[in-house]
Formats: C-alpha cells, structure tokens, sequence
C-alpha cells in the first residue's frame, strides 16, 4: 500500500508533547514514522495530505461501556442513590420489548466511532454486543460479567471454566472475551476467586455506593435488601467489615490486570494501595452524577500516581458515548491535573489496562494507525488543553482507509 504523509497544525502523540506542525507516516494500518516540519524524515512518503487546522491524535480509548443497555437512553431519571437508580433499571429491563437490544447496540458503536472511540472496554451479562462489535469499527474487550452472590463451590467453578473455554476457543483479535464480577454486593466470594484464575485482563465495579461500604462492613443496608428480594442472598456470607479495595485484594484482584470502575468511595489510604498494587481505576464521573453514586475523587486518583482510565458507561447514565464530554469533566473536577496526564486516561491508559498498551493509544512508530483529526482553531496555543473542553463529534473524522486525506466524517 502506498505510504501516506499526514501533516497537521498539531500532533499530538500523548507519550511525548505535541508537535505543532507534524507530521506522522501510515502505511498498511500502521504508524511507519512520526515528525515536525523541521524534521523531514528518513523514507520519503507515496504521497502527502495537509489536513489543516487540526491535531491529529490517536483514537481514544472508552474503558468502560454497557452497550447492552442502550435501549435505556435517558430511560432511567438522575436518583439520590446507586441502589434506587439500579432498582429502576431492573424494572425498565423486566418490561423491555424482546429484541429491541441489537438495533440499539449497532447505533452505540456507530455513535462510539463518530465520537472518536478506537477501543471500548464493554461489560456484558449475555454478550449481546459481540455481534455488533464484531461487524463494526470499533475494536474491543468484552468482559463477559458474571452475577450470583450465591454461587459457591462447584458452581462458581463451572461459571469461570465456562468462561476461560469462551475467551480461549475466540480466535478474532479485534473484540476479545475477558471476565468480569459486577461488584461486591453481586458476586459470592467464590466466585470471585475462580474468575481472578481466569486470565485478564478482568473487570470489576467498586466502591461505587456509600451503601456499598455499608454492604461490606456490616452486611446491612440497600444492597442487602435487594437481594433479599430477588432471593439471592446467601446466610453463610459474614460481611469482612473492611472497606472494598481491602476485600478485593484479599480476593485475589488487587492486581495490575485489573480494571476497578468507578472508585466513587475511595478514601485516601485505599487509593494508595491501589496505586501501589498496579490497578487501573476507571473513572465515570457523568455517569455517577446520575445514578447517585457521588463524585469521584479524580484528584486524589492522580495525585496518588494511580493508573486513571476514562469511560462514559451506559446511555441509561450517561448522555452520550462521547470519552471527549468524560475528560472534560475529568478536567473540571481536577483542574490542577496536567492536560496530558488527563488526556493519557482516554487514551494510552485505558489501552494498557485492556492490554492494548503497545498498539493503541499512542502516535509511535510500529502501531496501530488508528488516528483522529481534530478541528483545532487557528488561536489555539495550548492543545493539549484545548482537547479537554468538550469535543463534539462534528469536529472529529479518522484517517483510515478510502477516509484518510479527504476529511470524511467519523463513522461514514
């Protein structure tokens, strides 16, 4: 294939600072070479474009979605309380029309793409999204999410073969099948244990309600009497009276491949042991405002040196798919956080934590030429700033393909 020279205002690599007027080589998908204009490069390229008054950067990273859930778009009203909002979402999903969800699936990864998403990490009970993320543009990891506070003993084993036999037999390298445990309050403990055996990376959300906490040091609260209800709680169960990154690692997931979702409840002491442990946190701040989770401590995230990826979760807590809307919020809840710190999140971060990190998420030689052109206003100085302010997809189209060089819009 012929190789492509891209030139733009600004490039930004996020591994390195950006590059006013750079360039970067593509050929066959993948990066070949990356320079400014004073550098004129090594190998002479097929051909050049001049894309203009854009930042070329890589495609961003969603570390966390639930696109089975998007027939619930705006279906579930903002609550004071995480247990509340899920309540109202089991009713919705009990009285759901059956097949509506693929439809709604295939339109959230087109809406993924347009707004710039190169890589989703989608959490799944019935992997309703393979198909169509299989199909579309959007590469990703499926983490299959297990339930069952109940499960014990020769059950929670045959769950987690059931799922290391699905995720080994795959052969397609683009959308990959990787465990999941929906949460403390959700999963028996050993269950847990058998799915930390299963190799990741995994998923899990913690620490996301103040009736979580509860949950875990005292056994009482919200969450205990929903499962009263669906008739899942297990009268063995002693709660460990710790806090929930505690309980987790003595579980066996306190680990570098693992990604803890939202972390709304992390005091200081449990943010430093996750950083010190390897962990991803990924944060959703939007989506916490709206379920009544809280506001996550974004800054105390990145001030402990944690690993922050980024994601929007589902479009029944969520405006949009849109990881360009998550940083700006990220930047408004830790304005003192560098720009680059904070775009690495929806970027390099979230692909190391998928295990993508030497493929995505970076302009480097040698990897994936999945990039995006920003519209970058002639003014802007600082673009690694500008990034953060909220980027609509209208401003967005990819540089792959019959796209590259004719500024086609995203997802055409």
């Amino acid at each position: 294939m012929p190789r492509t020279r891209y030139r733009a205002r600004w490039l930004a690599p996020i591994a390195s600072p950006p590059l006013e007027d750079g360039w970067v080589d593509v050929d066959g998908g993948v990066i070949r070479a990356v320079g400014a204009a004073a550098d004129a490069g090594s190998d002479a390229a097929d051909r050049e474009v001049d894309l203009g008054s854009v930042c070329v950067l890589p495609g961003l990273v969603n570390a966390h979605t639930h696109l089975e859930l998007s027939t619930q778009r705006s279906a579930v009203p903002p609550a004071r309380s995480m247990p509340a909002w899920a309540a109202a979402l089991m009713r919705n999903l009990q009285e759901e029309p059956p097949g509506a969800a693929p439809a709604a699936i295939v339109a959230a990864v087109a809406e993924l793409h347009r707004a710039g998403t190169a890589l989703v990490g989608d959490v799944t009970n019935t992997l309703a999204s393979l198909a169509a993320l299989e199909a579309g543009p959007v590469e990703a990891v499926v983490f299959h999410e297990l339930l069952g506070f109940d499960v014990a003993g020769a059950a929670a084993a045959a769950a987690a073969e059931r799922l290391d036999r699905l995720a080994s037999e795959r052969r397609d390298e683009r959308v990959r099948v990787c465990p999941a445990a929906h949460a403390p309050y959700s999963v028996s403990p050993a269950l847990f244990r058998m799915l930390a055996a299963v190799p990741g990376p995994r998923s899990v959300h913690l620490a996301e309600s103040r009736e979580e906490c509860e949950f875990l040091r005292a056994g009482t609260g919200a969450w205990r009497e929903i499962l009263d209800a669906r008739g899942r709680w297990d009268p063995e169960w002693r709660p460990p009276g710790s806090g929930p990154v505690a309980y987790l690692d003595a579980l066996g997931w306190l680990r570098e491949d693992s990604l803890l979702v939202h972390g709304v409840q992390m005091r200081p002491d449990e943010i430093r042991r996750v950083a010190r442990s390897g962990a991803t946190i990924v944060t959703c701040p939007r989506s916490n405002a709206w379920t009544g989770a809280g506001v996550p401590p974004v800054a105390a995230f990145y001030a402990a040196g944690a690993s922050v990826a980024v994601g929007t979760d589902s479009l029944a807590s969520a405006p949009d798919l849109n990881t360009f809307a998550e940083l700006a919020e990220v930047r408004r809840l830790a304005p003192e956080v560098p720009a680059r710190r904070i775009l690495r999140s929806g970027t390099l971060a979230g692909a190391a934590a998928l295990g993508r990190g030497r493929t995505h998420g970076a302009i480097e030689p040698s990897r994936c030429a999945a990039l995006i052109a920003v519209e970058t206003p002639a003014a802007v100085t600082d673009v690694e700033e500008y990034l953060l302010t909220g980027i609509e997809p209208e401003q967005i189209a990819w540089l792959d393909g019959a796209d590259a060089g004719r500024g086609a819009p995203a997802g055409s």
